[in-house]
């Protein structure tokens, strides 16, 4: 995604959004198909929260 200067925040915060949840649910996924051991999963979980920073903050607070 490349917002321009006239995307509404709002819309970049719901594309983030989505994107940090479909690859959670990937996760999952890999987690039930044992792809992934359970005793790693945490850290991977924390790995995808990391990469969606903006996500931890309110879409008001952006443009102040």
């Amino acid at each position: 995604m490349r917002p321009t200067p006239t995307t509404p925040p709002e819309k970049v915060h719901e594309f983030l959004n989505d994107l940090y949840r479909y690859e959670l649910r990937r996760l999952r996924d890999r987690l039930l198909r044992r792809e992934i051991q359970k005793p790693g999963y945490y850290d991977h979980v924390v790995d995808v929260r990391r990469r969606y920073p903006l996500l931890s903050v309110k879409v008001r607070e952006w443009t102040e």
